[in-house]
């Protein structure tokens, strides 16, 4: 599975990162495959074990995809990240994840020199959000995503989130 799981975080890092897209070509056979082989080695057991592994990816960032966030790609290399290793590593995963996520979202607004006005954006947020201000017009503006939507593709953020859990998921307890 190990095997497998670093195969498809390669291809569709470099299809990210080179044409902003992850295939559905490689991600449905590698989750396919994980359901396979888990089974087949597992039994039944296999089975739930890469279906709650499979569901459980794609639930975490259903939520980030459906408010433009991130692309469906993303989604389903998650989900097929849980269908090979199984919900607990797809936990782990998905924290690496957003950990890496941060950390290149941050270096890529310092090197832009947009983090100022990310801040200014948080802040507005917060404010609306505990009800300091209401105004319509600042609520708009925190719709406008232009200046952060093609930040970075996320694969990349994927595969270095799945490589930490990978490498240090012995060390996280839960």
């Amino acid at each position: 599975m190990n095997a497998i799981l670093i195969i498809v975080l390669v291809i569709c890092l470099y299809t990210d990162l080179s044409k902003r897209k992850i295939y559905n070509m490689v991600v449905f056979p590698a989750a396919a495959l994980g359901i396979i082989l888990n089974s087949a080695q597992h039994g039944l057991s296999g089975l739930k074990f890469s279906a709650a592994g499979l569901g459980l990816g794609v639930l975490i960032f259903i939520v980030p995809f459906a408010l433009g966030g991130m692309g469906a790609g993303d989604v389903k290399l998650l989900g097929t990240v849980g269908a090979l290793k199984g919900p607990l590593f797809v936990i782990q995963a998905a924290l690496g994840t957003a950990l890496a996520g941060g950390v290149i979202a941050l270096g890529i607004l310092i090197w832009r020199r947009q983090l100022w006005g990310a801040v200014r954006r948080i802040a507005l947020a917060c404010a609306l959000f505990l009800g300091v201000r209401r105004r319509n017009r600042d609520a708009f503006l925190l719709l406008d995503r232009k200046p952060y939507s093609s930040l970075f593709p996320y694969g990349a953020a994927i595969f270095i989130g799945t490589l930490l859990a990978y490498w240090f998921g012995n060390l996280l307890v839960f």
